[in-house]
């Protein structure tokens, strides 16, 4: 079993060791952190919807020759929550090697302690965002593997 990413292990921690009262300030802090698309994605063009989301939300996983992934992140500014998982995946896994990404757990958000903090049908948003980035990089690994 690979081992999550350093920065997102740093993340997880401070958010399970944090005063439940505080945990969603934390997370709102995160919203934030949401690096701008570069002007090539800025209509989404490759970008993969995620449905699940209650709002629009885009994402694409580039693996780089390296083995390192690049992560883009699209959602409105009006949907705090949602854009605060992609601040603590932008953040998280920035730098971070394919295999890492695909060894993070997929309950990444409840072992965060956010189950209590936030509604069920945004936990599902955050855990779908996680997958299909996750699938992107696993479909990307396999093709370079293919080569």
């Amino acid at each position: 079993m690979s081992e999550m990413p350093p920065k997102l292990a740093e993340i997880v921690d401070e958010f399970a060791s944090a005063p439940r009262e505080l945990v969603l300030e934390m997370l709102l802090e995160f919203a934030d952190a949401v690096p701008p698309l570069p002007a090539d994605l800025a209509g989404h063009e490759g970008m993969e919807q995620v449905p699940e989301c209650q709002t629009q939300f885009f994402l694409k996983a580039v693996v780089q020759p390296d083995r390192t992934v690049v992560t883009h992140f699209d959602c409105p500014p009006e949907a705090p929550t949602t854009r605060a998982f992609a601040g603590i995946l932008a953040e998280g896994l920035s730098e971070a090697s394919a295999e890492q990404i695909l060894g993070v757990p997929d309950d990444l958000y409840a072992r965060m302690g956010l189950a209590q903090a936030i509604s069920p049908l945004r936990m599902r948003g955050g855990t779908a965002i996680l997958g299909r980035l996750k699938r992107q990089v696993a479909e990307q690994s396999m093709s370079s593997k293919a080569e």
